[in-house]
């Protein structure tokens, strides 16, 4: 129980603090993101399998900021969500394969 606490010889280990810079940059870049987004839907112009593909790729880029800087999934002791999370997309990556498959053959 002693091994937990700190001694006077040790210095005393201070939180770190990543303050709000990190969290506005990634509001900003979440921001860019729909306004592409946005802009690529109203332009109508394109070619749709692009518009989609650009759209995915948007939203994963979405998700990944979401979970990294607001959820704090970065950080160290959030295994578990990780590996809950994961788990969760096989199952449902596995989900809308079987039912394609089912409804295609």
């Amino acid at each position: 129980m002693a091994d937990n606490h700190a001694t006077a010889s040790e210095p005393k280990r201070r939180h770190r603090v990543e303050g709000p810079k990190k969290h506005v940059i990634s509001f900003i870049f979440s921001l860019v993101l729909t306004a592409i987004a946005f802009a690529l839907v109203m332009s109508g112009e394109m070619n749709t399998m692009f518009i989609y593909i650009m759209l995915i790729a948007m939203a994963i880029g979405q998700v990944f900021i979401q979970m990294a800087f607001w959820m704090h999934m970065k950080d160290r002791g959030h295994m578990y969500s990780i590996v809950g999370i994961i788990s969760g997309v096989f199952v449902v990556f596995t989900m809308v394969v079987m039912a394609l498959y089912w409804v295609w053959w």
